[in-house]
């Protein structure tokens, strides 16, 4: 199949099957959404939401963030992964939030890097997600799916590579729904050590699944997974 073939395939199919793509983190505004994401790296959004609305409840804007102080707002982040770092990050990021922005969450790539703890992939969430901007956040999901799906070539090693070239194949229109269908199905259909292939609606466009369609089929009997 031509990666001009698979791309129509992968979109009609999840246009079709999931118009509404959104994120799974719970968020009321842009300043909410910024602070659930930040949480989030390297930590699932089920944690995530089980921490923000006491953060949401305490500190409802930028500047009740900002007046507050580490002591203070630890033990809201403790059960979040790399607490310290994301705590700090937070404090800072309410602060630069006031003293460059007007208290107001900026709305391009190029100002959000700046805010600590925001990387392109966060910048990319919040333009996506927020003002539906035709940005492709990267996280593990998005890297793995793509390349097994074959959208991305197999030797795109970052995530910049990546988001490159999904940017690249993918009408401007869909950008913002494609992160968040890479995302869910990496999540609940294929995953990182045993994709569920034998379940998956979409392996008529699939690489992986071509590549190692007799071995997935074998492992119904064996219970050995295919290689990557």
């Amino acid at each position: 199949m031509l990666k001009k073939e698979r791309y129509a395939a992968f979109i009609q199919h999840f246009s079709e099957n999931m118009p509404v793509a959104e994120t799974e983190l719970e968020y009321e505004n842009p300043y909410q959404l910024l602070v659930a994401v930040a949480l989030s790296a390297q930590c699932t959004d089920k944690r995530v939401n089980l921490t923000t609305p006491a953060i949401f409840r305490d500190f409802p804007t930028p500047y009740h963030l900002a007046a507050s102080d580490f002591d203070e707002l630890f033990p809201y982040i403790k059960s979040i992964s790399y607490p310290n770092n994301k705590t700090k990050h937070l404090l800072g990021m309410a602060k630069m939030l006031i003293e460059d922005f007007g208290g107001e969450v900026p709305s391009t790539v190029e100002e959000l890097v700046k805010l600590p703890g925001v990387g392109r992939k966060t910048a990319n969430v919040i333009t996506s997600v927020v003002w539906n901007q035709p940005n492709m956040a990267v996280d593990t999901h998005v890297f793995r799916v793509s390349k097994r799906l074959g959208l991305v070539t197999q030797n795109a090693k970052t995530p910049l590579e990546v988001e490159k070239q999904l940017i690249r194949h993918i009408p401007k229109e869909h950008v913002h729904k494609a992160h968040h269908w890479l995302i869910l199905h990496g999540r609940y259909v294929c995953l990182a050590r045993k994709p569920k292939c034998l379940e998956c609606t979409i392996t008529s466009f699939c690489r992986y699944f071509e590549k190692n369609r007799e071995a997935i089929l074998d492992e119904q009997n064996t219970g050995l997974a295919p290689k990557k």
